[in-house]
C-alpha cells in the first residue's frame, strides 16, 4: 500500500495515518511481543525483539518521508536506500536490509539501484532523535534527509555503480546465510501465528 504525506503535514499525524492505513495499531506494533511476518507468502510470527524495535521506528519514518511503498517492491527500495544512506550501529537493520536489497537485485533491479543511488545522495534518521523529528513537518524531515525527488535524481556515477555492486553481493551473502535459520524457524513461526490467531 502506498500513501502519500503532503510537505505541510505533521510527521505525527503522517505517522498515525501510516499506522492506521496499514493496521500497525496505535503505537506500530512497537509493543507487540510478537511480529507477524510472510515468508514465501506463508503468514509466520516471531518475537519483535529490541532491535527491531529500535530498527523499524526509524524504517517507519523513512517510509513516509521517501515515499515508498510496503508492498514487497517497495520494501526492497527502502532496504536498498537505508543501506545506500547507512544504518550506522543498527545491526539488525544491516541484516535485514542486506536481504532485501539483494532480494531487490533478483526481483526489481532497476528499481532498487536507483533507491540505493538516492540513499547515497541523501541521508538516513538513523542515530537521530526521533522524538525531536515527531515534532516537524513532513517536508522538514525530507529537508533533514536531503531527499530529491527521484524523477531529479543526478545520474548514477561509477562510484555508485562500484558500491552497489559490492552490497548486491554482500546482502546475497546474508540472504543465503539467513535462509538456513529461516526455514528451520518457519514451522515454528507459522505455529506461533496460528496460536496468536485462535
Amino acid at each position: 500500500m502506498h500513501t502519500s504525506y503532503p510537505d505541510d503535514e505533521p510527521v505525527r499525524s503522517a505517522r498515525a495515518r501510516y499506522f492506521a492505513d496499514h493496521a500497525f495499531g496505535d503505537d506500530g506494533g512497537y509493543g507487540d511481543p510478537f511480529v507477524n511476518v510472510k515468508f514465501f507468502g506463508l503468514p509466520m510470527a516471531f518475537p519483535n525483539v529490541e532491535g527491531r524495535v529500535r530498527a523499524v521506528k526509524v524504517h517507519d519514518l523513512h517510509h513516509i518521508a521517501t515515499g515508498y511503498a510496503t508492498d514487497p517492491i517497495g520494501e526492497f527500495e527502502i532496504s536498498a536506500f537505508e543501506v545506500g544512506g547507512g544504518c550506522r550501529d543498527f545491526y539488525v537493520a544491516w541484516l535485514l536490509n542486506l536481504s532485501g536489497t539483494a532480494g531487490g537485485v533478483l526481483l526489481a533491479p532497476r528499481r532498487t539501484f536507483r533507491a540505493f543511488v538516492r540513499g547515497r545522495r541523501g541521508s538516513t534518521l538513523y542515530g537521530d532523535d526521533l522524538e525531536r523529528h515527531l515534532g516537524d513537518t513532513v517536508g522538514a524531515l525530507r529537508a533533514r534527509m536531503r531527499l530529491t525527488d527521484p524523477a531529479d535524481a543526478s545520474p548514477a556515477r561509477l562510484a555508485d555503480v562500484a558500491a552497489f555492486a559490492l552490497t548486491a553481493v554482500s546482502g546475497l551473502l546474508v540472504g543465503g546465510a539467513m535462509m538456513p535459520g529461516l526455514l528451520l524457524l518457519a514451522p515454528v513461526g507459522v505455529v506461533m501465528n496460528a496460536r496468536r490467531a485462535a
